[in-house]
């Protein structure tokens, strides 16, 4: 099964002030405001929500097309996303901007002030995947210009392509009626809990009305683990214990990468939950989305571990 990854492609510059942005802000000049935070660092991190999922499900083992828009300042990235196997032939290349970009300056209380730059995102409503119709695929459809997430789900349920609806922290963005034309007919619709209360308020829909919109609901309960709630039954997902905690970002992105490596391969909604709890376990130990490494061999060693023998898991390695 192929697998079709649509969705932001970013950088991320994340920098930190060593002090509190609250004393160097005065009250009573918020009006003619101006100020300027001498950082002690700055990272430059590859990430967006589909760059985040094609790495991962790279490491483990799939050859998942990317479908997006990217700037003048993406060769590198595309270069490494393609020498471990992702295909870039959907990857719309706009050279007159920069790819989509997150600026954030964290203080040492973890307050932050940051800018989003869409950049080239925006061009990713351009893009059809009416073409990869009739093909045995699995398309998710990650946060992106909210034009192109609408378009992408429309074409999917005209062509017939199976998909994952992953409206994430678009749904702030998006009203209710196009969350509701978006995420129906949809085999799966995943949210964070946060994000399924947001959903909730927008559309105006409860736990009934959403099992109507998409085949599953899929929400993710942070330490919690994650429930896979099925027509007929409730799977509870525990999560990976990690050895050590770096940063959660894009930790949701590698989960999504995981269940979507089971699901592909024709695993249970048990082990497929699994596989994306310990991919997302993998990110949380590392800095930065697109840090972390291994083989698909040292992934089931540990799946083993973690979860027990699993005669589906081994599967992977059988491909």
């Amino acid at each position: 099964m192929k697998l079709i990854v649509t969705g932001s492609i970013a950088f991320d510059y994340l920098m930190s002030f060593p002090g509190k942005f609250s004393d160097h802000i005065i009250a009573d000049q918020l009006k003619n405001i101006s100020v300027s935070f001498l950082v002690d660092n700055l990272n430059r991190r590859r990430g967006g929500c589909a760059g985040n999922i094609v790495y991962s499900l790279a490491l483990l083992g799939e050859k998942p097309l990317l479908v997006g828009s990217a700037g003048q300042d993406f060769s590198d990235y595309g270069r490494d996303l393609a020498e471990i196997g992702v295909d870039l032939s959907m990857v719309k290349i706009v050279d007159s901007v920069f790819t989509a970009s997150f600026f954030c300056n964290t203080d040492s209380e973890n307050n932050q002030i940051a800018s989003f730059y869409t950049g080239a995102m925006q061009y990713a409503r351009e893009i059809d995947i009416a073409s990869l119709a009739g093909e045995s695929v699995l398309a998710i459809i990650s946060p992106n210009d909210p034009e192109a997430m609408v378009r992408n789900a429309r074409t999917c349920r005209e062509k017939g392509i199976p998909f994952i609806y992953d409206p994430s922290q678009q749904i702030a963005r998006m009203d209710g009626d196009a969350l509701v034309d978006s995420a129906r007919g949809a085999r799966i619709l995943i949210v964070n809990e946060y994000e399924l209360a947001m959903f909730k308020k927008k559309t105006g829909l409860d736990d009934a009305g959403l099992a109507e919109l998409a085949e599953v609901v899929i929400v993710t309960l942070g330490e919690r683990g994650t429930e896979i709630r099925l027509a007929e039954r409730i799977v509870n997902i525990p999560i990976a214990q990690p050895e050590k905690i770096l940063d959660p970002t894009g930790v949701g992105d590698a989960f999504r990468s995981g269940l979507m490596t089971g699901l592909a391969n024709g695993l249970s909604w048990e082990t497929s939950g699994r596989i994306g709890s310990l991919a997302a376990t993998y990110v949380l130990e590392t800095d930065g989305p697109q840090s972390h490494h291994y083989n698909v061999e040292d992934f089931v060693q540990r799946f083993i571990t973690v979860f027990g023998g699993n005669d589906e898991v081994v599967q992977l390695l059988e491909r």
